[in-house]
């Protein structure tokens, strides 16, 4: 509480577009401190893991899993769980809807945003291309952890071919 009495409230929707940018300076920030060399890089030279980055989008899609499907029937089949990441979890998180999910009908997904709002501000040039992949590791942990709270063990990878665009893998694996 505030002196006199008076309590803070939280912003009202119309504030969204400040939690967006908040949530991508915060995003940024752990990327430019999490991403961290690995410890054993063998013959190839130095390379990053995004490991941390992972564990950190892990616990959040794990909250987020908890929170988001309160008011939504069980899941049926892994289709449905997928549709709601597409749709629920994605509005959430990016103010969004992915543009697009894919299956083999074998427990794989492929799951496409067109204009990946972790990736808008690097879309300018081919040179931050090679990038694009540190920014992608937080958002593979918060799938792979709304999954395995909704019941599901996966695996998720993600890929980018041209900026802002990019790809995510889901492989559902079975018991």
């Amino acid at each position: 509480m505030r002196a006199g009495g008076a309590r803070w409230s939280l912003p009202a929707r119309g504030s969204r577009m400040a939690d967006a940018v908040l949530f991508e300076f915060l995003h940024t920030e752990m990327v430019a401190e999490l991403w961290t060399p690995d410890p054993d890089p063998g013959s190839g030279g130095p390379e990053m893991s995004p490991s941390v980055l992972e564990s950190v989008g892990f616990r959040v899609g794990q909250a987020l899993g908890e929170r988001l499907p309160r008011d939504i029937p069980a899941f049926r089949e892994e289709l449905d769980v997928l549709k709601f990441l597409c749709k629920d979890l994605w509005v959430a998180v990016f103010q969004k809807q992915m543009d697009g999910l894919r299956t083999n009908h074998q427990g794989t997904y492929v799951l496409q945003d067109n204009s990946f709002p972790l990736l808008v501000p690097m879309a300018s040039g081919l040179q931050y291309l090679e990038e694009a992949p540190k920014f992608l590791a937080f958002t593979c942990g918060l799938l792979c952890g709304a999954l395995h709270t909704l019941g599901f063990q996966s695996l998720v990878t993600a890929s980018v071919a041209a900026l802002p665009a990019c790809k995510f893998q889901v492989v559902i694996q079975k018991s």
